[in-house]
């Protein structure tokens, strides 16, 4: 059973690269637009590590700290809305949401990233 739940965490910390490659090569067969492709495989990547973040600092230590993930993705959403609607006047939801799954693709790959190294640099003092 917990070989089953290590492979499970395992695929989950490496969907995302996965993920954006599988759905980039769909979107990019189906509508055959390149922007179009890249947009949709980073908002299909973009969830994907959401989880793979939950997943990796889980692993890390222990501890699950999901409510912080929702907390953080409601509060960008909050101040990119009030920083859209004080630069427009008035607030498209449409390309508001757009922007805040945007702006948590990068603060998420950028959190994917850090915690990989985290995790691999505590292994290596834990193995020493």
């Amino acid at each position: 059973m917990a070989s089953i739940f290590s492979t499970i965490i395992a695929i989950f910390v490496i969907i995302p690269f996965l993920g954006y490659f599988i759905s980039f090569i769909i979107a990019k067969e189906v509508m055959k637009n390149h922007r179009k492709a890249v947009h949709l495989a980073i908002d299909v990547t973009t969830f994907l590590l959401m989880v793979s973040v939950h997943f990796i600092v889980l692993a890390i230590w222990n501890t699950s700290y999901l409510w912080i993930i929702f907390l953080s993705v409601c509060c960008i959403g909050l101040i990119f809305a009030v920083l859209y609607w004080r630069a427009k006047g008035e607030i498209h939801y449409p390309q508001v949401i757009r922007g805040v799954w945007r702006i948590n693709f990068l603060l998420f790959f950028a959190a994917y990233i850090a915690l990989m190294i985290t995790g691999l640099i505590i292994r290596i003092i834990e193995l020493n």
